[in-house]
């Protein structure tokens, strides 16, 4: 008569299988990221042509939509694989690269805080970087018009960041309609007009400066961002929790479903 020896040690199927939910929802929000980004690369042309993209001298959003997809798809897939098919090189790989992110993520937070007048200076320069970019981009225009419209202000510290534009600039070379104006964007809204007028920021800054504040908002998007950081702050502050605790999870079901399979191959060895 035979008798055979099983090992008390398995790996859980509820941890494997709630880290394959976990990374199934971060792999599809990457596929759909992706997608997005490249439909839209398609739609201005920027696959038949990349030099769309390196020649523009401010930020494509598209690229840091892509940027995010990448990441996403490629961690959820090693999440998932690595879940299903109880593989550790990919759930290591997982596991390391949400603590990665999750310690630039803390250190980010620290340094802002402890450097913010170079953050300060940082985004300023960020800033005008894109405004000379305004006209180059559609998406980047639409970013900066909806910075602008939701914050009430207008460049990054007045509406004469907008010289930084050759299309707005006051200088007496500019041939442009736009010369010494600034975008729709920054006029105040007239309840009464049902129609946007883009041209309402025409030749506003011809004008003396005590005639802007009937007009369009005055004051830059960087001071409007500083002041709406400390109305938020608990919004802000639930949301970094919020992620970090996703984080966490993600980074405890990995640790625990390796344990398992370590456990698993050294009890099978003997």
């Amino acid at each position: 008569m035979h008798y055979y020896r099983y090992s008390n040690a398995e790996v859980s199927c509820w941890y494997k299988y709630l880290l394959f939910s976990y990374n199934i929802v971060f792999w599809l929000a990457g596929v759909a990221f992706l997608a997005a980004g490249l439909w839209a690369w398609s739609e201005k042309g920027v696959l038949s042509d990349l030099t769309k993209v390196t020649g523009l001298h401010g930020l494509d959003p598209v690229v840091l939509v892509l940027v995010v997809g990448i990441v996403m798809f490629t961690l959820g897939f090693a999440g998932c694989v690595g879940a299903l098919r109880e593989n550790i090189c990919l759930l290591k790989f997982f596991c390391g690269a949400i603590v990665f992110i999750f310690r630039l993520e803390l250190a980010v937070a620290v340094l802002a805080f402890l450097f913010q007048d170079w953050v300060r200076d940082r985004v300023k320069e960020f800033f005008e970087n894109n405004i000379k970019s305004y006209r180059d981009d559609i998406d980047l225009q639409n970013l900066i018009d909806s910075l602008q419209k939701i914050n009430h202000c207008c460049g990054a510290q007045g509406p004469d960041d907008w010289d930084f534009n050759i299309y707005f600039n006051c200088s007496s070379e500019s041939k442009s309609r736009e010369k010494c104006g600034v975008p729709f964007s920054c006029c105040i809204p007239d309840p009464a007009q049902k129609v946007v007028n883009t041209q309402c920021g025409y030749d506003v800054r011809k004008k003396s400066k005590s005639q802007w504040d009937d007009q369009i908002f005055v004051k830059g998007c960087i001071l409007a961002l500083e002041a709406w950081l400390p109305r938020n702050i608990y919004i802000v502050a639930g949301v970094f929790i919020a992620i970090s605790l996703l984080q966490i999870f993600g980074i405890f079901l990995a640790r625990t479903l390796i344990s398992d399979i370590e456990a698993v191959k050294a009890g099978n060895a003997f």
